[in-house]
């Protein structure tokens, strides 16, 4: 259906002398690995382009405060010097910190409130994956129904969620948990599930849209927002609303 996936650079949103808040593609990875030589990466564009008190130093990952998966894009906290790390890094860690993602998932979601709550671990037999397991991680996702969709007979539904916790891969393993998957998640979704998706929606259908936080300078409330992306908008309007 010839959907153009974004392949831009990361966006500046805000910028001030304490963090950045970023705007990242679908496709880069955030932070540095031995497997990421040959792929677009967060934390080296940042080595490049901030030139921050902490953009070079690995142990603070440049100023990386939080991550999001590869195919995921939106809104990325970045803080500029030690100070800064520590107090955003704490504010995740006490939960002050609010955040909303946009996903389109598998099948008509109801009730249109809800919550998931399911511990969440690294599954013993694939540990690059996550799952629901008995004695995992505490982890809570709130959602709420945005809109519902149909293509081809079958119904897709648009969610707004809001995470209370915030463990590896958690909004998609609850959602599958719940048996409705981010559309074209190859991870979660199932193999088959997964291909099919793509052929109409080229990546993982999933964005981090809007942050609310504590400034680490003031305490005075900040809240950025990142408008859904143009591929992603492109797939909805294959869709039609009911």
């Amino acid at each position: 259906m010839g959907i153009k996936l974004d392949s831009m650079e990361p966006k500046i949103l805000y910028e001030d002398k304490n963090f950045v808040v970023l705007d990242k593609p679908s496709g880069w990875i955030v932070n540095e690995a031995v497997t990421t030589s040959d792929q677009p990466v967060v934390q080296n564009w940042l080595k490049k382009n901030l030139k921050s008190e902490i953009s070079d130093l690995e142990y603070d990952r440049s100023g990386v405060v939080h991550r999001l998966d590869k195919e995921t894009s939106g809104i990325l906290l970045v803080a500029k010097n030690p100070d800064s790390f520590k107090n955003l890094q704490a504010q995740f860690k006490r939960r002050e910190v609010k955040k909303t993602y946009i996903a389109l998932v598998h099948d008509k979601v109801e009730p249109q409130e809800g919550t998931v709550v399911a511990p969440l671990g690294r599954l013993p037999w694939r540990r690059d994956r996550f799952g629901v397991l008995p004695g995992g991680r505490e982890s809570v996702t709130n959602y709420k129904v945005s809109a519902y969709y149909m293509l081809n007979s079958t119904y897709y539904t648009l969610l707004n969620l809001y995470p209370a916790t915030g463990r590896t891969h958690q909004i998609r393993v609850h959602l599958k948990h719940i048996r409705h998957p981010v559309v074209s998640d190859e991870a979660y979704a199932g193999r088959k599930t997964a291909r099919n998706d793509r052929v109409w929606c080229p990546r993982l259908f999933l964005h981090a849209s809007e942050i609310e936080f504590k400034d680490p300078n003031n305490g005075k409330k900040m809240h950025f927002k990142s408008e859904l992306t143009q591929d992603l908008n492109s797939v909805l309007k294959i869709l039609t609303k009911t």
